[in-house]
């Protein structure tokens, strides 16, 4: 899996930051409460898959309960962004250029932050879902902020519409903000939120969404048991 967030979005790395709040409803909040899932479970180590300029790594590190976390992503200009932005956290945070296409080594807790819409199918996903529960100790968890789309096209439609609806209370043209969806579904696959449940499920997780300002939510999936 190869990714580069440059030429996906048409985006100096160095404005990423800025700019996905512009993009993104309720981004902030996203970050924090998938933060606070992630640290509810006081892991000893995290993986953030696909972390990006480390945004959600950053939000998790700031909890005291949380041991270390890794960022994962393959996408080297943004990998150098983010070992910058942790880099106050020391040795508690760690960065790793490769993609989750093969098996993880044991940890406490996963998270991922606008990352996973870029596996294009439900069945890839699904086979990431199994990689990340069997490397969960019972009680682990997956914390996924993402957007989700019905494919009922009027609910569909209703959901895109808030969303270009927040990029013009953001200074966005309507017309820029639709083109936006057209150019970004290129490399991204928003799916239906049932379907990605579902998907946890059948390998075992319990999982909900917690979370979410019209299309973009918070999943949390828990492995069963006790730590």
């Amino acid at each position: 899996m190869s990714h580069s967030v440059r030429r996906h979005l048409s985006l100096e790395i160095d404005e990423y930051d800025e700019t996905i709040r512009r993009w993104i409803p309720g981004y902030e909040q996203m970050l924090t409460v998938a933060a606070e899932a992630v640290a509810s479970t006081r892991p000893g180590l995290v993986v953030d898959l696909g972390a990006g300029t480390a945004g959600l790594s950053e939000a998790i590190l700031e909890h005291d309960s949380v041991g270390s976390v890794v960022l994962l992503d393959v996408d080297p200009e943004m990998l150098e962004q983010g070992a910058a932005r942790v880099e106050r956290f020391g040795d508690r945070a760690r960065s790793v250029l490769r993609s989750f296409d093969e098996p993880f080594e044991a940890c406490d807790a996963f998270a991922a932050s606008l990352s996973l819409h870029h596996i294009p199918t439900l069945e890839a996903k699904a086979q990431l879902f199994r990689r990340v529960f069997e490397a969960l100790p019972p009680g682990g968890v997956l914390v996924n902020a993402d957007c989700c789309m019905p494919d009922e096209p009027v609910e569909r439609r209703a959901l895109f519409e808030y969303w270009a609806a927040h990029q013009m209370a953001h200074g966005i043209p309507e017309q820029e903000a639709w083109a936006h969806f057209d150019e970004w579904s290129k490399e991204d696959t928003y799916l239906p939120l049932e379907d990605e449940l579902a998907a946890l499920r059948d390998v075992g997780f319990e999982a909900d969404r917690i979370w979410n300002a019209g299309p973009i939510g918070v999943v949390l999936a828990r492995r069963p048991g006790l730590w």
